[in-house]
């Protein structure tokens, strides 16, 4: 099987190239850089094929994957700075990157009949309530410009093309880039007292499981809408932010168990420039239904994460 990666300088690309070279499948990846411009950290996608692309180019698009003729494509490319989309000056990028970039590739998928996997999100509703998404749920609201553009690329995808995947995901975690782990940490080291919001709940996805998860559905033709997050529960950021330090400071860094974790709200805490959803609990009982192994628990994950990036 021979699948082209986007996005392989972000968190999930990185591990995505890397599942599929375990399982011996030829991965090659793309980026807007010249050459592989992620984490050189010794792994399977550091000397993987690469091809520079810009996704917004539909020319360009259609001519590099048409070369490849990829049995599937793996989407992981987006833009995902949800405050600095809301800028004026920003609206039109993003879109073009989000959607129109999501719907060349489709276009060119449709054309050579191969299975496309696009990485979406729980923006793409309106987060309120507190009942869990359901993966087939078509009461789309987004909040921001964000999940506004997101939405425009699952419904490219799923107007071209009927071999899809559209993995919606939440609170993202990998080895290769910024998340909120890292900043929790960075700053747990330079304050003793950090304010963290309460009220919006979810839960982690680590994108070295998701990476597993989403190989393992290429393997099949169960196409349709998913949901996939670590197991575990529903937590809010606060919560998240405890067991991060909980665990850190076991790990031997007890300076981690003297930081003062303060539950606010998100208009308390203020400072985001894009609404955020309250409710990202996604319902993710379709893997199971289909034969999918879930993720493990966002506890374990985030035990293997803090391992896996020397804490």
């Amino acid at each position: 099987m021979k699948v082209f990666v986007t996005g392989v300088a972000g968190q999930l690309g990185h591990d995505v190239m890397n599942e599929l070279a375990k399982r011996g499948y030829e991965g090659i990846g793309t980026d807007i850089a010249p050459q592989y411009s992620g984490i050189q950290d010794g792994s399977a996608v550091t000397a993987a094929p690469y091809v520079q692309l810009d996704i917004t180019d539909k020319a360009a698009v259609e001519r590099v994957i048409t070369e490849i003729k990829p049995d599937v494509v793996v989407h992981c490319a987006a833009w995902t700075a949800v405050d600095m989309a809301e800028d004026d000056d920003k609206v039109e990028k993003v879109r073009a990157i989000n959607a129109g970039g999501t719907a060349n590739i489709a276009q060119v998928c449709r054309q050579l009949d191969c299975k496309m996997v696009y990485i979406s999100t729980d923006y793409v509703f309106d987060g309120q309530g507190t009942e869990p998404w359901q993966p087939d749920c078509k009461d789309y609201k987004p909040l921001n410009v964000y999940g506004q553009t997101k939405l425009e690329g699952e419904l490219a995808v799923s107007s071209a093309l009927s071999k899809f995947f559209i993995v919606r995901i939440a609170w993202v975690f990998g080895k290769n880039g910024k998340n909120f782990i890292k900043t929790m940490l960075n700053l747990g080291k330079t304050h003793d007292r950090l304010t963290v919001v309460s009220d919006q709940i979810g839960t982690p996805t680590y994108t070295f499981d998701l990476a597993r998860l989403l190989v393992d559905m290429i393997e099949t033709d169960k196409y349709g809408y998913y949901h996939a997050t670590n197991e575990g529960g529903y937590i809010s950021w606060y919560d998240f932010t405890k067991e991060i330090f909980r665990q850190a400071a076991a790990l031997g860094h007890p300076e981690y168990a003297q930081v003062e974790v303060v539950p606010v709200t998100t208009a308390e805490y203020g400072a985001s420039k894009a609404a955020r959803p309250f409710n990202s609990r996604l319902d993710k009982s379709k893997l199971a239904e289909n034969g999918f192994t879930p993720l493990p628990s966002w506890q374990d994950a985030l035990e293997r994460y803090l391992g896996e990036i020397g804490v």
